[in-house]
């Protein structure tokens, strides 16, 4: 289980490394590894400073419960199992009694300041003349040999170097720390205390020693305001060699109040362990905290041995600054990556609450097809952490999205599960249903079309910012079924503004008719060289019409392009990804019907009397086109009145003279 460190409870969570649990344990929040955590609460007050090394002292007090433990372990070994043990307790009148606990026997020794349990300073001489005195009442050579043994070890160099590094040692740990000041205002107050009481005698002599204690208290009251200051955090942690054998390191992170902590940390058995850091948080920009490393405080709470929920509840009730007592990742702290931040279009919906594999939904970044995402980290490749596009103020925190290669591979397991679930069929319908009406019959390029029946996985398509040049106007692509408006929107604007729109003139290979001129209604070509065309690739669209061919080619938009007017097309879906992969730079509108009542209105008004059957129709192909193309969209009109289509047709191209729009990258290199 994760848990995650942060300040706001709207930002969400995180996903799971696939390991144990079914979907169904998955989808509970409560089995997720990760868990969204906030703090909750003012942080503007804060509570009295805590004393310099205070952890420390728990530390110490920590090894010395585990010196005491062992000795207590050690009394309790049984005295029969030693021969002179027994010899003793059957003789206990034998011996001579020691002056020095005949003397504690008497005057009992006080304990050392500051620790309950005083390590007994050992000094050379006196273990000498100890051992002298055992030895001499002593009766047995075996005995005196081993005395004599012991008294030669207690000569060595060695041994009595390591004894002076033990006393030196024993005495540091057990030196009381100093006393904590209660007011750095003792010069003031002392002054106050001999005004008042200058009319007595005794006042009049404190007032004489004052001029030699001045001194004293100006020097204990810089001291005192030094020590009753709050701690600032340290830049680089405090790092201390003993927890139990475990080197740990102090870190102190302020917790501000729209600046969430943004770390994850998961239970590995009884250990709260860090998982991921997130790009925005206090964590990531302290560079204190790093994945792998093992929370053992938190303000002097416990965290070892506690579930990701208690661990919530804690953080619930902590603000301002916190004290994080950590062991190290034994894998140490890899050097600072700088990553170069990319700008992707979404191509999908993404929905964390109905992820089961995002490892925290809190954490998880929800967005719709077409949204610009910055994607500021990749360190995990199957999830990145990324800010929508206009965000980036509201959304303090980095979310987690699916990467490009973990969202391909789930969606081709989706794919080949319901693929596997499909019945199968006793044969396919390989001929269309012909219209009875004449019409014309669109021929697409085939070669650059092979994948149309491919199901492509969409996910991402890195973009960039482009601004056009005012001599080189983006062509305008107005994409919808039929009867949604589109073909009149276009021709509004050219005869309403002839100097700046025009339309692209088309090919065909049927011939002049009166009236018709060359370069100016159709570029009047030969079947063979439109065929050429075609399988050049040059056609944005292509189609045949009673045994005459007609197309529109991307020398045609260019020629509009070059007078400096902006070129208007109406187009059919499967014409976009040859428009897409010329230079042309297209800015794609979708042009969308209204519902189903106000559509038949608006064909009313041109003498229209569409079945309801047809409405349906043109409301469903909609759908489709969007479903299949939308993520090539940039934007989207819905034709629910002509007026206002219009003018939020004109807005958006004026928008492109004014700011710059996303492209794809490719279009840029």
């Amino acid at each position: 289980v994760h848990v995650y460190i942060m300040t706001s409870s709207h930002l969400n969570g995180h996903v799971g490394d696939g390991e144990g649990g079914g979907e169904e344990e998955m989808r509970g929040g409560s089995q997720h590894r990760e868990m969204a955590v906030d703090c909750p609460g003012e942080l503007g007050s804060r509570t009295l400073p805590v004393r310099r090394s205070a952890q420390l002292e728990r530390i110490r007090q920590h090894q010395e419960d585990l010196r005491r433990r062992r000795e207590e372990e050690g009394r309790q070994l049984d005295l029969n199992a030693s021969l002179r043990l027994r010899k003793l307790s059957q003789n206990p009148h034998v011996g001579i009694d020691n002056p020095t606990f005949l003397q504690d026997s008497h005057t009992p020794q006080q304990p050392a300041l500051g620790s309950q349990h005083a390590q007994t300073v050992l000094e050379l001489e006196e273990l000498l003349q100890s051992l002298k005195q055992v030895k001499g009442c002593l009766s047995d050579p075996q005995s005196q040999s081993d005395v004599e043994l012991v008294l030669s070890l207690l000569q060595k160099a060695d041994f009595q170097s390591a004894l002076r590094i033990h006393n030196a040692v024993a005495n540091s740990m057990h030196r009381p720390s100093p006393p904590y000041p209660h007011t750095h205002q003792a010069l003031q107050l002392t002054m106050e205390g001999l005004v008042q009481s200058s009319q007595n005698k005794d006042g009049l002599e404190l007032q004489s020693l004052l001029s030699d204690t001045r001194a004293l208290l100006v020097a204990h009251d810089g001291v005192a305001e030094r020590e009753m200051q709050l701690e600032p955090v340290s830049p680089a942690g405090e790092t201390v060699t003993q927890w139990g054998g475990e080197t740990v390191k102090i870190v102190r992170i302020e917790k501000a109040r729209d600046i969430p902590l943004g770390a994850t940390v998961r239970n590995d058995m009884d250990s709260v362990v860090i998982s991921r850091v997130v790009r925005g948080g206090a964590a990531e920009r302290s560079g204190l905290l790093s994945v792998g490393d093992e929370i053992l405080e938190i303000n002097g709470v416990e965290i070892r041995g506690k579930d990701v929920n208690q661990v919530f509840d804690i953080l619930a009730d902590m603000h301002g600054i916190l004290t994080f007592v950590l062991i190290p990742s034994t894998e140490g702290k890899p050097p600072p990556i700088k990553e170069t931040v990319i700008h992707v279009k979404a191509h999908f919906d993404y929905d964390p609450s109905d992820d089961p594999y995002v490892p925290c939904r809190e954490l998880g970044l929800s967005f719709q097809k077409g949204d610009i995402l910055h994607i500021i980290s990749q360190t995990d490749p199957n999830w990145w952490q990324a800010y929508r596009d206009g965000d980036e103020e509201n959304q303090p925190l980095a979310g987690l999205v699916p990467g490009k290669s973990f969202q391909q591979q789930r969606e081709a397991m989706k794919q080949t599960i319901e693929e596997d679930k499909e019945p199968e069929k006793s044969g396919k319908l390989w001929c269309a249903k012909k219209n009875k009406r004449k019409r014309k019959k669109l021929l697409y390029n085939a070669h650059k079309n092979e994948d149309n029946d491919i199901e492509e996985i969409l996910t991402y398509e890195e973009m960039a910012l482009y601004h056009q040049p005012a001599n080189r106007k983006r062509p305008i692509a107005l994409i919808g079924p039929l009867s949604c408006g589109q073909a009149e929107l276009k021709q509004r604007l050219v005869n309403s503004q002839p100097e700046r729109f025009a339309g692209a003139v088309p090919h065909t290979t049927r011939s002049r008719r009166d009236g018709e001129s060359g370069a100016r209604d159709y570029h009047f070509v030969s079947r063979q060289a439109f065929e050429a065309e075609l399988a050049a690739g040059k056609l944005i669209e292509s189609g045949e019409f009673e045994k005459n061919l007609y197309g529109t080619s991307s020398d045609s938009v260019r020629q509009v392009i070059n007078t400096g007017k902006i070129c208007l097309l109406c187009l059919h879906t499967q014409s976009l990804k040859i428009l897409r992969s010329s230079d042309l730079k297209p800015y794609i509108i979708f042009i969308a019907p209204p519902s189903q009542e106000r559509l038949r209105a608006l064909l009313a008004k041109e003498n229209k009397n569409p079945k309801p059957e047809e409405l349906r129709i043109v409301i469903e192909k909609a759908r489709e086109m969007e479903q299949s193309c939308g993520h090539l969209f940039d934007a989207v009109i819905v034709n629910t009145d002509q007026e206002k289509a219009y003018s939020e047709l004109l807005r958006l191209i004026n928008k492109l003279d004014t700011e710059p729009q996303w492209v794809p990258c490719s279009w840029l290199r």
